[in-house]
């Protein structure tokens, strides 16, 4: 008996037949990640002229505790791209001010009013709407391109040098050939590990466990503060609701879970300025996000071929959010340095050690304070006759409040602000 085969039925198999062929892409510039490091990249390219594609192992950019903290410098950065305006006009709030609790008093531990940029606020934005602006300005070049639910599985490599990356999509394998692969995929990243790039981790690791909380208008007017005996406890003004973070040693979020929600509730309410009945919104540990915090960095960001910026040269303590600002700063140095080699196709190892040598004083100032402040913290831990006072800066800041004005340049600009020095291709 012949079995019928209908036109349907060839067209389906066609299909699905050339959806399992490896697709090629050649591109200038491979970006791995389309975190707020990768999209800035990919835009700067993009505008100067030269051919990016970026790749996403996500669908979207829809993930809850992001850092959405957009700092003075990175403003700055967008003021001189001429984004800034339209920037924002998307739903945010403005952080002029940076507050703690000491002593049941609260401290300005940050002032941005005397920064050297055009808007002296942080402005705190969803992560997605800041990415999806970056995505949207950067999709109007032509020489653009933004490969989502793609997952990198490996490097290609080429007489000792990588020369693009392998991937799986939703339609199949894709092999991307480039001049030169940039891994921006964060603190876990895939680039960075298939490279065999060497990490060095400093003090230990610690996690915070995230949660959400309504916020009334009898509340703090907080934009974003730190407060509890040790400044243990993190608020964060999302508009209707507060994004808060309390801070707990490494490894013990299975204990608290074992202890239960109930005992949960009352450490929070001990280290929170909102109202004890509000944290009976927390039903479950369904309610509470743990993220782990650890800092590190690469011995070396780059081999040939490859750069690593952000998170995967770099993670930070979310400290200030001070993270995603130093992952832009290295974004606007790569696309300045680089830019120039990329259009000739021939990007060297001074060139890729030129980023690095330009990004790392930057990267090793800023963990230097974030290790001196984890210390300070542990000193007062053990210190059963100070374990309720605040850190000493905090305490330093309190005593001479024009010390918020440093903190504040320190926390808005970093130590090495970087400036846009491209031109646009229209």
């Amino acid at each position: 008996m012949t079995e019928q085969i209908s036109h349907g039925d060839i067209a389906e198999a066609t299909e699905s037949a050339a959806l399992s062929q490896p697709r090629e892409v050649t591109t200038s510039c491979a970006i791995v990640g389309a975190g707020p490091a990768g999209l800035m990249l990919g835009l700067m390219l993009a505008r100067a002229g030269v051919d990016v594609t970026v790749v996403e192992k996500h669908s979207d950019f829809l993930r809850d505790f992001r850092g959405d903290t957009i700092h003075p410098s990175t403003l700055q950065v967008m003021h001189e791209l001429g984004l800034a305006d339209d920037l924002l006009k998307l739903p945010h709030t403005k952080a002029h001010t940076l507050h703690a609790e000491v002593g049941g008093k609260d401290v300005t531990i940050a002032d941005f009013s005397r920064l050297p940029t055009t808007n002296r606020f942080i402005a705190f934005m969803p992560q997605w709407d800041f990415l999806s602006f970056l995505e949207r300005e950067a999709r109007r070049y032509p020489n653009f391109r933004l490969l989502m639910r793609t997952d990198v599985t490996d490097l290609i490599i080429e007489n000792g040098s990588v020369a693009g990356v392998r991937a799986v999509s939703h339609e199949g394998p894709v092999t991307i050939r480039s001049s030169l692969v940039v891994g921006a995929d964060g603190r876990n990243s895939v680039t960075r590990a298939l490279a065999g790039l060497e990490i060095e981790s400093f003090g230990l690791p610690s996690e915070v466990l995230w949660m959400k909380f309504s916020r009334h208008p009898s509340d703090p007017p907080y934009t974003m503060g730190h407060a509890g005996p040790r400044q243990g406890f993190v608020m964060i003004d999302r508009g209707d609701y507060w994004q808060c973070g309390c801070i707990v040693r490494n490894g013990t979020y299975a204990d608290i879970k074992d202890g239960g929600i109930a005992a949960f509730r009352t450490t929070v309410a001990a280290v929170s300025p909102l109202p004890a009945d509000r944290v009976q919104e927390l039903r479950s540990f369904e309610d509470v996000h743990l993220l782990s915090i650890r800092i590190d960095r690469l011995k070396r960001w780059w081999r040939p071929g490859l750069l690593c910026i952000g998170d995967a040269a770099h993670a930070m303590s979310p400290i200030g959010g001070v993270g995603v600002n130093l992952a832009i700063q290295d974004a606007v140095a790569t696309a300045n340095i680089l830019t120039r080699p990329l259009k000739s196709g021939r990007v060297s190892e001074q060139d890729l050690a030129a980023v690095e040598k330009r990004r790392i004083f930057p990267t090793k100032a800023t963990q230097k304070i974030q290790l001196m402040m984890r210390r300070d913290k542990r000193k007062r831990e053990a210190n059963e006759a100070t374990r309720a006072g605040p850190p000493g800066f905090i305490r330093g800041i309190a005593r001479w409040p024009v010390l918020a004005h440093v903190s504040g340049r320190l926390i808005g600009l970093g130590f090495r602000p970087e400036h846009v020095q491209l031109k646009t291709r229209r």
